[in-house]
């Protein structure tokens, strides 16, 4: 009986020891599995590359895999919808782009900021004006003054209705006392198909960011008149500024960040944001955004939080005073 009892008791033992061991294993620490990167647009575009070049450096501080995966459509909406309605357990986080203070304004969603647990900003890029090299403006004040003599008689592009540039244009055109149908608003694909526009004569300015028309003005085929920034852009000290230059005091540019879906666990934030920032400060990171003209700017998950909500309020008046909000 009494080695009955003891062999039963070393059973107990072992198996409250076993017991002890799954519940050490089910906490172990954050992460502990692949982590999934959803980017809510294309393949072999700017977010994209940006993105996969940093989670491929994130991986490395964290140690386990990070898979990203495009979910594009629906003008940005599928994508962040997919990082928005993730469950909140830090193993599915995105990049959210500048559209996700666009988008409920014009009615395609009800997803806001408030959706997303903020990690860290790594890009803007400030929206530029540019016109043909043998354009007779040489600067954005001239472009304005004619604008306002001849309303209707010159067109602009840059991305599709109500995306960022649409709305630079629109905002540089409403704080300097126009219209925005003073200059007429031709949809493009996209900056590359705005700026090919301008180049054959079809549109008369685009706006989209600097980086996007280097190669174009490189090329002799295009100027730059103004950039919406506070300062003039590295390296272009002669590019002014469209408040140095107009008076208009508004800056609209694209940006991206990274954030997971509301209620993310405070650890997950702390290891996500400690890798991403340290990924943002590699050597490689900055050589990869400075090969390709993109801006780095780093702020760190609640600095991104409010960033978002005041990027939200600007946008949603210079829509209204377009027209865009549904």
């Amino acid at each position: 009986m009494l080695r009955n009892l003891l062999t039963l008791g070393l059973g107990i033992t072992a198996f409250a020891a076993g017991t002890g061991f799954m519940t050490d294993a089910a906490r172990a620490e954050y992460p502990e599995r692949p982590i999934t990167w959803i980017v809510p647009w294309g393949a072999g575009g700017g977010t994209d590359a940006t993105s996969r070049m940093l989670a491929g450096l994130m991986e490395k501080e964290l140690g386990v895999p990070v898979n990203v995966v495009n979910r594009d459509g629906g003008s940005g909406v599928v994508g962040h919808s997919a990082i928005a309605n993730a469950k909140p357990d830090g193993y599915t986080i995105g990049t959210v782009t500048v559209e996700i203070t666009m988008m409920h304004h014009a009615g395609l969603t009800a997803l806001n900021p408030t959706n997303y647990t903020p990690i860290g900003l790594f890009n803007a890029d400030p929206a530029a004006f540019h016109v043909r090299a043998d354009s007779k403006f040489d600067t954005l004040t001239a472009f304005l003054a004619d604008a306002k003599a001849e309303p209707g008689k010159m067109k602009s592009s840059g991305t599709g209705q109500g995306g960022i540039w649409h709305l630079a244009m629109a905002g540089l055109l409403s704080e300097d006392g126009l219209s925005p149908s003073t200059v007429p608003w031709v949809p493009s694909k996209g900056s590359a198909a705005g700026l090919q526009d301008l180049v054959s004569g079809g549109v008369d300015i685009v706006a989209c960011s600097y980086p996007e028309a280097a190669s174009l003005i490189a090329a002799g085929k295009v100027k730059p008149l103004a950039v919406m920034s506070e300062e003039p852009l590295p390296g272009l000290p002669d590019l002014p500024t469209v408040k140095s230059e107009t008076g208009v005091d508004l800056m609209v540019a694209s940006w991206r960040g990274v954030a997971g879906p509301a209620g993310l666990p405070d650890e997950a934030v702390a290891k996500l944001s400690s890798a991403m920032e340290a990924a943002y400060n590699s050597d490689e990171f900055t050589a990869f955004m400075s090969e390709r003209g993109f801006g780095k700017v780093w702020l760190d998950g609640p600095a991104f939080g409010a960033f978002m909500a005041k990027a939200d309020a600007a946008n949603g008046k210079v829509m209204q005073a377009a027209g865009l909000v549904k």
